[in-house]
């Protein structure tokens, strides 16, 4: 398989398989020893759907021979935006034993980012529902093939429910049914040190960048992150934030649990009343929550009865959790917190089971690897001491050294000798743990939802009325952060919902769109010209 970015020097690498950090083992290939391992026990569970580990085995490599009728080979990207379903987990290894490249998109992603990337990837198929939340992505992917045209890569589109007339896509069932499930290869010939994945960056500088995983570096990501958390054959997690998302996908989420031998229980929507009565029905013992769905968990709660006596764990990641919610989590439902602070680029930090509650509450955790490196600098790269805040850097067994097909980016993400510039500013204490400041990066977290501002500020400007705009992040207890877009305009400014259906009709995902539109005579600017954020935020907090 070609690869677009730079690795991991031959000493480092060596020096990985000797700690027995990197195994040698492809995705596909760790499938097959878990179908022979744990056989008849529960691997999967989608409603009333249930696999073992035998049957996810023989369905990988069922759907796998239908993606290969299709064309689908070693090396090709696939995209798979699908929500909270058994088949992203089955159209996955499927992919994985063929060798192709799952790349994971969102659901809430529209027209311009799965336009993107289709094109950054060069993904010859895409994997989408039919209809999700009220939103019809098959008509998505026709406007996506549309702008492609005759030279695009894109070819096949597989649909999850009702492909529609005449459109020449496939049905899932079909594609399963034309297939038989007689084993295959474990996995195309891919090499443990190939591109098992990509996944998706914050956008820290408009649409997303893509994130080469092997599987060498993403199983150990898995693996380290399943150990810190004392996963087993036992344990039972509760997928409720979207599958895709890399928390909820292997930290340790999905593959980490598979990989300890567990059960995998998906929930179609992240409310605590649908999550409430999975866990009372499958004794799920662990799940992963961002921090604007903790105050909802803890209301349903406390206004009705429910069996959550299985439920051991509840990890809080994506944003920073408030620490009087920090404090107030774990009584409610009567469970172990564990904070989360990572990235898909790599670094996941956890805290421990076992830390005191100070360390649980106000901090972000520590890293889960011996061999995670963590510099905490100042402006000019200068390391500062504990307890001060500074820009983070970080490189080690899991964390990428380059994007994908981004070789300009990578010129500045990365230091020459190979640590990762995360944006985000943090305190180290003398325990490892790290406190979350800030971020350097123009970047708002709402929710754990990622928006960069100058690409919802350039579709602003595409409003007749608006000539100026800035997209500022301020704090908000429930997300975190909202969004608040300040308009210089022609007459009166548009309302918040006229400028969400502008940047709707623009392409951008609904989460995008501002929570608050404030018209202003000019946007202030510093020394060197640039708009001046940090006065807007502060203006609007005095009001």
């Amino acid at each position: 398989m070609t690869q677009t970015q730079s690795t991991w020097s031959e000493a480092e690498s060596a020096r990985y398989r000797a700690a027995g950090h990197w195994q040698g083992v492809t995705f596909g290939a760790r499938l097959r020893q878990a179908g022979a391992d744990h056989g008849v026990r529960v691997a999967l569970v989608d409603g009333d759907r249930r696999w073992t580990y035998a049957e996810l085995d023989a369905e990988a490599d069922r759907v796998a021979q239908g993606l290969r009728g299709l064309g689908v080979g070693p090396g090709d990207r696939v995209v798979i935006q699908l929500p909270n379903c058994a088949e992203f987990v089955l159209v996955w290894f499927a992919l994985q034993r063929i060798g192709a490249v799952p790349v994971h998109a969102m659901p809430g992603h529209r027209r311009r980012e799965i336009g993107h990337l289709v094109r950054v990837s060069g993904a010859v198929a895409c994997v989408v529902p039919d209809r999700h939340a009220r939103f019809d992505h098959r008509e998505l992917l026709r406007e996506v093939r549309a702008e492609q045209g005759p030279g695009g890569s894109l070819r096949t589109v597989v649909v999850v429910g009702d492909p529609g007339p005449d459109s020449g896509f496939v049905p899932f069932d079909a594609l399963r049914a034309a297939s038989s499930p007689a084993p295959g290869a474990d996995d195309g010939g891919a090499d443990p040190a190939d591109v098992a994945l990509l996944l998706l960056s914050g956008g820290t500088t408009g649409l997303p960048k893509l994130i080469p995983r092997t599987h060498d570096d993403y199983a150990y990501n898995a693996r380290a992150c399943a150990e810190v958390c004392a996963l087993d054959a036992g344990t039972v997690y509760l997928a409720v934030l979207p599958i895709g998302f890399n928390f909820t996908f292997s930290c340790p989420g999905v593959l980490g649990t598979l990989m300890a031998g567990g059960t995998v229980v998906i929930a179609p929507d992240p409310s605590p009343q649908t999550a409430f009565a999975l866990v009372e029905r499958e004794d799920v013992t662990l799940t992963s929550l961002t921090p604007p769905l903790v105050t909802h968990w803890m209301d349903e709660a406390a206004s009705r009865s429910w069996d959550l006596d299985s439920l051991s764990v509840v990890q809080v990641g994506g944003a920073r959790l408030p620490e009087d919610h920090a404090r107030t989590l774990g009584p409610a439902l009567g469970v172990t917190v564990q904070q989360v602070f990572g990235m898909a680029e790599g670094l996941i930090n956890l805290t421990r089971l076992d830390d005191p509650e100070d360390l649980v509450c106000a901090t972000q955790g520590r890293p889960v690897s011996p061999d995670d490196e963590v510099l905490v600098v100042d402006g000019d790269g200068r390391p500062v001491p504990d307890g001060v805040a500074g820009e983070l850097l970080t490189r080690g067994p899991y964390t990428l050294r380059g994007y994908y097909r981004a070789e300009e980016h990578n010129r500045t993400a990365f230091t020459p000798d190979g640590y990762y510039r995360t944006g985000d500013v943090v305190r180290r204490l003398p325990s490892g743990h790290l406190v979350v400041v800030g971020r350097i990066k123009d970047q708002i977290n709402r929710g754990g939802e990622k928006i960069a501002a100058v690409e919802v500020e350039e579709q602003l400007l595409t409003h007749p009325a608006i000539t100026a705009a800035a997209l500022v992040g301020v704090p908000d207890e429930r997300r975190g952060e909202r969004t608040v877009a300040f308009v210089v305009c022609d007459g009166e400014a548009p309302g918040v919902r006229e400028v969400a259906a502008h940047l709707k009709e623009r392409g951008l995902a609904e989460y995008k769109a501002p929570d608050e539109v404030v018209q202003v005579s000019d946007l202030p600017l510093t020394a060197v010209g640039k708009v001046d954020k940090a006065t807007l935020a502060r203006e609007l907090l005095r009001r």
